[in-house]
Protein backbone atom coordinates (compact mmCIF):
# COMPACT_ATOMS: atom_id res chain seq x y z
CA UNK A 1 0.00 0.00 0.00
CA UNK A 2 1.27 3.58 -1.10
CA UNK A 3 0.31 6.90 0.65
CA UNK A 4 1.24 10.17 -0.98
CA UNK A 5 1.05 14.00 0.39
CA UNK A 6 1.35 16.29 -2.43
CA UNK A 7 2.50 19.63 -1.86
CA UNK A 8 3.53 19.17 2.04
CA UNK A 9 5.09 21.72 2.17
CA UNK A 10 7.74 24.62 0.32
CA UNK A 11 11.44 24.98 1.50
CA UNK A 12 12.69 28.71 1.21
CA UNK A 13 16.69 28.58 1.57
CA UNK A 14 19.36 29.55 -0.26
CA UNK A 15 22.52 27.76 -1.02
CA UNK A 16 25.91 28.44 -2.49
CA UNK A 17 27.30 28.00 -6.03
CA UNK A 18 30.45 28.70 -7.23
CA UNK A 19 29.29 29.95 -10.84
CA UNK A 20 26.13 31.79 -9.52
CA UNK A 21 27.19 32.58 -6.11
CA UNK A 22 24.17 32.52 -3.31
CA UNK A 23 21.01 31.61 -4.52
CA UNK A 24 17.38 31.45 -3.24
CA UNK A 25 14.94 29.04 -3.79
CA UNK A 26 12.05 27.45 -3.17
CA UNK A 27 11.13 23.66 -3.61
CA UNK A 28 7.42 22.02 -3.00
CA UNK A 29 7.75 19.13 -1.69
CA UNK A 30 5.96 15.57 -2.53
CA UNK A 31 6.25 12.46 -0.63
CA UNK A 32 5.42 8.81 -1.53
CA UNK A 33 5.54 6.41 1.37
CA UNK A 34 4.74 2.47 1.40
CA UNK A 35 4.06 0.21 3.74
CA UNK A 36 1.49 -2.33 5.79
CA UNK A 37 -1.54 -0.90 7.49
CA UNK A 38 -1.64 -0.52 10.89
CA UNK A 39 -4.47 -0.98 13.65
CA UNK A 40 -6.43 1.56 12.22
CA UNK A 41 -6.38 0.21 8.49
CA UNK A 42 -3.95 2.94 7.46
CA UNK A 43 -0.49 3.41 6.39
CA UNK A 44 -0.09 6.47 8.38
CA UNK A 45 -2.42 9.40 9.57
CA UNK A 46 -2.72 11.86 6.95
CA UNK A 47 -2.40 14.81 9.59
CA UNK A 48 0.56 12.97 11.51
CA UNK A 49 2.72 12.37 8.37
CA UNK A 50 2.56 16.15 7.59
CA UNK A 51 3.08 17.67 11.03
CA UNK A 52 5.97 15.11 11.53
CA UNK A 53 7.81 15.59 8.36
CA UNK A 54 7.02 18.98 7.62
CA UNK A 55 8.80 19.67 11.31
CA UNK A 56 11.94 17.71 10.18
CA UNK A 57 12.03 19.16 7.34
CA UNK A 58 11.65 22.89 8.53
CA UNK A 59 14.24 22.04 11.63
CA UNK A 60 16.97 21.18 9.47
CA UNK A 61 16.67 22.55 5.93
CA UNK A 62 14.18 25.10 5.44
CA UNK A 63 15.34 28.65 5.84
CA UNK A 64 18.55 27.85 6.46
CA UNK A 65 21.72 28.55 3.70
CA UNK A 66 22.79 25.05 2.39
CA UNK A 67 26.69 24.36 1.83
CA UNK A 68 27.94 21.69 -0.32
CA UNK A 69 30.14 20.51 1.26
CA UNK A 70 32.33 18.44 -0.96
CA UNK A 71 33.22 21.06 -3.51
CA UNK A 72 36.81 22.60 -3.26
CA UNK A 73 35.43 26.36 -3.41
CA UNK A 74 33.85 26.30 0.48
CA UNK A 75 36.12 26.49 3.67
CA UNK A 76 34.50 26.26 7.01
CA UNK A 77 35.68 26.45 10.46
CA UNK A 78 34.35 26.09 14.39
CA UNK A 79 35.16 29.84 15.66
CA UNK A 80 33.52 29.41 19.24
CA UNK A 81 30.88 27.32 21.01
CA UNK A 82 27.65 27.34 18.16
CA UNK A 83 29.03 29.32 15.43
CA UNK A 84 31.07 29.10 12.74
CA UNK A 85 32.71 30.77 9.49
CA UNK A 86 31.33 30.12 5.99
CA UNK A 87 33.75 30.70 2.69
CA UNK A 88 32.84 30.47 -0.99
CA UNK A 89 35.49 31.49 -3.17
CA UNK A 90 35.72 30.95 -6.21
CA UNK A 91 36.95 32.69 -9.45
CA UNK A 92 33.23 34.25 -10.03
CA UNK A 93 32.35 34.55 -6.53
CA UNK A 94 33.77 35.44 -2.89
CA UNK A 95 31.37 35.62 -0.36
CA UNK A 96 31.96 35.20 3.57
CA UNK A 97 30.22 34.40 6.62
CA UNK A 98 30.04 34.11 10.34
CA UNK A 99 27.02 33.06 11.86
CA UNK A 100 25.45 30.01 14.16
CA UNK A 101 25.75 26.77 13.41
CA UNK A 102 22.19 26.46 13.04
CA UNK A 103 21.93 29.07 10.36
CA UNK A 104 23.80 26.37 7.57
CA UNK A 105 22.72 22.84 6.33
CA UNK A 106 25.51 20.63 4.88
CA UNK A 107 24.61 18.99 2.16
CA UNK A 108 27.55 15.76 0.96
CA UNK A 109 27.94 16.53 -2.32
CA UNK A 110 30.38 19.01 -4.73
CA UNK A 111 27.09 20.98 -5.84
CA UNK A 112 23.68 22.11 -4.42
CA UNK A 113 20.91 20.75 -6.77
CA UNK A 114 17.89 19.07 -6.22
CA UNK A 115 18.38 15.74 -6.41
CA UNK A 116 21.39 16.17 -3.76
CA UNK A 117 18.66 18.35 -1.40
CA UNK A 118 16.44 15.59 -2.26
CA UNK A 119 18.65 12.65 -1.23
CA UNK A 120 19.36 14.71 2.50
CA UNK A 121 15.73 15.17 3.20
CA UNK A 122 15.49 11.77 2.34
CA UNK A 123 18.16 10.68 5.04
CA UNK A 124 16.53 13.18 7.36
CA UNK A 125 13.43 11.45 7.48
CA UNK A 126 14.67 8.05 7.41
CA UNK A 127 14.47 6.81 11.10
CA UNK A 128 11.66 9.20 12.20
CA UNK A 129 8.62 7.36 10.60
CA UNK A 130 6.85 4.44 12.35
CA UNK A 131 8.18 1.14 12.14
CA UNK A 132 5.37 0.30 9.36
CA UNK A 133 6.33 2.68 7.43
CA UNK A 134 8.84 0.13 4.83
CA UNK A 135 9.45 2.66 1.91
CA UNK A 136 9.93 6.50 1.74
CA UNK A 137 9.95 8.64 -1.88
CA UNK A 138 10.86 12.09 -1.52
CA UNK A 139 10.20 14.64 -4.71
CA UNK A 140 11.35 18.16 -4.83
CA UNK A 141 9.90 20.48 -7.65
CA UNK A 142 9.70 23.81 -8.76
CA UNK A 143 6.67 26.17 -8.98
CA UNK A 144 5.43 26.06 -12.31
CA UNK A 145 5.71 29.79 -12.96
CA UNK A 146 3.64 31.85 -15.68
CA UNK A 147 6.28 34.84 -16.23
CA UNK A 148 9.10 36.44 -15.10
CA UNK A 149 10.33 35.46 -11.57
CA UNK A 150 14.03 36.09 -9.72
CA UNK A 151 15.57 34.13 -6.45
CA UNK A 152 16.87 36.57 -4.14
CA UNK A 153 18.19 35.78 -0.63
CA UNK A 154 17.86 38.01 2.52
CA UNK A 155 17.43 37.80 6.31
CA UNK A 156 15.11 39.48 8.88
CA UNK A 157 16.82 40.41 12.01
CA UNK A 158 13.43 41.17 13.45
CA UNK A 159 11.64 38.28 12.72
CA UNK A 160 11.03 35.97 15.70
CA UNK A 161 11.29 32.51 13.66
CA UNK A 162 14.01 30.74 11.21
CA UNK A 163 14.02 33.80 9.04
CA UNK A 164 16.17 36.25 11.28
CA UNK A 165 19.03 34.47 9.40
CA UNK A 166 20.99 36.52 7.69
CA UNK A 167 21.18 34.19 4.62
CA UNK A 168 17.90 32.32 3.05
CA UNK A 169 16.05 33.27 0.03
CA UNK A 170 13.32 32.28 -2.33
CA UNK A 171 12.54 31.93 -5.86
CA UNK A 172 9.80 34.31 -6.84
CA UNK A 173 7.50 35.10 -9.36
CA UNK A 174 7.29 38.91 -9.87
CA UNK A 175 3.25 40.70 -11.64
CA UNK A 176 3.59 43.90 -12.41
CA UNK A 177 -0.17 45.11 -13.44
CA UNK A 178 -0.09 48.26 -15.52
CA UNK A 179 -4.10 49.91 -16.37
CA UNK A 180 -5.44 46.05 -15.88
CA UNK A 181 -2.88 44.42 -18.38
CA UNK A 182 0.27 42.68 -17.04
CA UNK A 183 3.25 44.34 -18.27
CA UNK A 184 5.39 41.45 -19.04
CA UNK A 185 8.62 43.56 -20.48
CA UNK A 186 8.74 45.65 -16.52
CA UNK A 187 8.39 42.02 -14.99
CA UNK A 188 11.22 40.84 -17.41
CA UNK A 189 13.35 44.27 -15.84
CA UNK A 190 12.59 42.81 -12.55
CA UNK A 191 13.43 39.18 -12.79
CA UNK A 192 17.05 40.01 -14.37
CA UNK A 193 18.24 42.88 -11.73
CA UNK A 194 17.17 40.39 -9.19
CA UNK A 195 18.50 37.45 -10.46
CA UNK A 196 20.71 35.81 -7.73
CA UNK A 197 20.58 39.17 -5.35
CA UNK A 198 20.98 39.43 -1.89
CA UNK A 199 18.65 42.13 -0.81
CA UNK A 200 20.32 44.17 2.43
CA UNK A 201 18.86 46.61 4.48
CA UNK A 202 20.78 50.27 5.03
CA UNK A 203 21.00 49.75 8.73
CA UNK A 204 22.89 46.35 8.89
CA UNK A 205 25.85 47.78 6.51
CA UNK A 206 29.08 48.11 8.48
CA UNK A 207 32.55 47.91 7.12
CA UNK A 208 33.98 44.49 5.74
CA UNK A 209 37.06 45.23 8.14
CA UNK A 210 34.94 45.10 11.31
CA UNK A 211 33.42 41.64 10.45
CA UNK A 212 34.49 38.60 12.32
CA UNK A 213 35.54 36.52 9.35
CA UNK A 214 37.84 33.50 8.81
CA UNK A 215 41.08 34.40 7.17
CA UNK A 216 40.19 33.26 3.52
CA UNK A 217 38.19 37.40 3.24
CA UNK A 218 41.70 38.79 3.68
CA UNK A 219 41.26 39.90 0.33
CA UNK A 220 37.53 41.38 0.62
CA UNK A 221 37.79 45.11 1.09
CA UNK A 222 34.60 48.21 1.26
CA UNK A 223 35.61 48.72 -2.39
CA UNK A 224 34.46 45.26 -3.47
CA UNK A 225 32.48 44.17 -0.82
CA UNK A 226 29.26 45.19 1.48
CA UNK A 227 29.57 44.12 4.92
CA UNK A 228 26.48 43.35 6.84
CA UNK A 229 26.08 42.42 10.96
CA UNK A 230 23.01 42.30 13.19
CA UNK A 231 21.72 40.35 16.24
CA UNK A 232 18.99 38.06 16.32
CA UNK A 233 17.38 36.08 19.03
CA UNK A 234 19.55 33.06 17.37
CA UNK A 235 22.06 35.14 17.71
CA UNK A 236 24.77 37.45 15.93
CA UNK A 237 25.13 37.03 11.98
CA UNK A 238 27.89 38.63 9.66
CA UNK A 239 28.20 38.17 6.32
CA UNK A 240 30.56 40.20 3.29
CA UNK A 241 29.17 40.07 -0.15
CA UNK A 242 30.32 41.12 -3.53
CA UNK A 243 28.62 44.77 -4.31
CA UNK A 244 27.96 43.63 -8.24
CA UNK A 245 25.06 40.75 -6.53
CA UNK A 246 23.83 43.15 -3.70
CA UNK A 247 20.86 45.99 -3.80
CA UNK A 248 20.56 47.86 -0.72
CA UNK A 249 16.98 49.02 0.37
CA UNK A 250 16.67 52.18 3.15
CA UNK A 251 13.93 49.57 4.93
CA UNK A 252 13.82 45.96 5.94
CA UNK A 253 13.36 43.35 2.98
CA UNK A 254 10.37 41.73 4.27
CA UNK A 255 7.80 40.76 1.42
CA UNK A 256 5.61 43.93 2.07
CA UNK A 257 8.26 46.59 1.90
CA UNK A 258 10.10 44.89 -1.18
CA UNK A 259 6.45 45.36 -2.67
CA UNK A 260 6.64 49.18 -1.87
CA UNK A 261 9.94 49.55 -2.94
CA UNK A 262 9.31 47.85 -6.13
CA UNK A 263 5.74 50.34 -7.02
CA UNK A 264 8.22 53.17 -5.50
CA UNK A 265 11.21 52.21 -8.54
CA UNK A 266 8.38 51.54 -11.26
CA UNK A 267 6.74 54.37 -10.38
CA UNK A 268 9.04 57.52 -12.45
CA UNK A 269 8.77 55.05 -15.37
CA UNK A 270 5.05 55.83 -16.08
CA UNK A 271 2.61 58.81 -16.87
CA UNK A 272 0.95 60.66 -13.60
CA UNK A 273 -2.90 58.86 -14.79
CA UNK A 274 -1.34 55.10 -14.86
CA UNK A 275 -2.49 52.63 -12.03
CA UNK A 276 0.25 50.26 -11.12
CA UNK A 277 -0.82 47.04 -9.09
CA UNK A 278 2.39 45.25 -7.75
CA UNK A 279 2.24 41.39 -6.89
CA UNK A 280 5.18 40.37 -4.65
CA UNK A 281 5.86 36.74 -3.80
CA UNK A 282 8.24 35.37 -1.19
CA UNK A 283 8.73 31.49 -2.63
CA UNK A 284 4.92 29.86 -3.09
CA UNK A 285 1.84 30.95 -3.10
CA UNK A 286 2.07 34.03 -0.75
CA UNK A 287 3.34 37.79 -0.73
CA UNK A 288 2.13 41.40 -0.85
CA UNK A 289 0.40 43.79 -2.91
CA UNK A 290 0.58 47.10 -3.58
CA UNK A 291 -1.21 50.03 -5.65
CA UNK A 292 -0.35 52.97 -6.80
CA UNK A 293 -1.96 55.65 -9.21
Amino acid sequence: MKLFVRDLTVIDASYLCPQRGMVGESWILDVVMSGELNEMSMVLDFSRVKKQIKQLVDQYVDHRLLIPAASAAIQTATTKAEYMTVDLVSDQHTIHLHSPEQAFCFIDAEAITIESVTKHVQQVLLGNLPANVQGLEIILRHEKIDGAFYHYSHGLKKHDGNCQRIAHGHRSPVELVVNGQRNADLEQQWAQRWQDIYLGSQEDVISVRELNLSAAAVNVNDETHYGFRYTAPQGEFELAIAKSVTEILATDTTVELLACYIAEQIKPQLVATDRLDVFAYEGVGKGAMVTIG
